[in-house]
């Protein structure tokens, strides 16, 4: 079991990061649509090119293990408020999931932010 340790961390950022590349190369394929989801919460539409950028941004550096404590500090942040803002219907189940599955992201953020990025990093810790 030892001799795996070293790449639990590798892995769990691989799938984190995965995450937010995935939505983020999403957004890209509908910015316009992306802007009215965020106008729907109130937040001004001008705000969709930093959000995409973000979670792009968030989702290299969290796979490659570049400035992962603080860029994981961040997303579990951009994880809660988006739970706050966007699933706050807890009446509609599958916004409870939402809910819940945004923070159980930011858990895992708050995780790799305690502790590093590991052995297989680009930080080395």
């Amino acid at each position: 079991m030892d001799k795996l340790s070293p790449y639990a961390p590798l892995v769990a950022r691989i799938l984190i990061g995965a995450l937010f590349l995935i939505a983020g190369f999403g957004k890209l394929s509908d910015v316009a649509g992306f802007a009215g989801y965020m106008a729907s919460a109130g937040l001004p539409t001008i705000l969709a090119w930093p959000a995409i950028i973000f979670e792009l941004a968030l989702g290299a550096s969290i796979v490659l293990g570049f400035q992962t404590r603080i860029m994981a500090l961040l997303g579990a942040g951009f994880c809660i408020v988006a739970a706050m803002l966007y699933h706050n219907n807890f009446a509609d189940q599958n916004q409870m999931t939402h809910f819940l599955k945004n923070f159980a992201i930011a858990g895992g953020l708050l995780m790799l932010f305690a502790h590093g990025a590991g052995a297989v990093a680009i930080d080395k810790r």
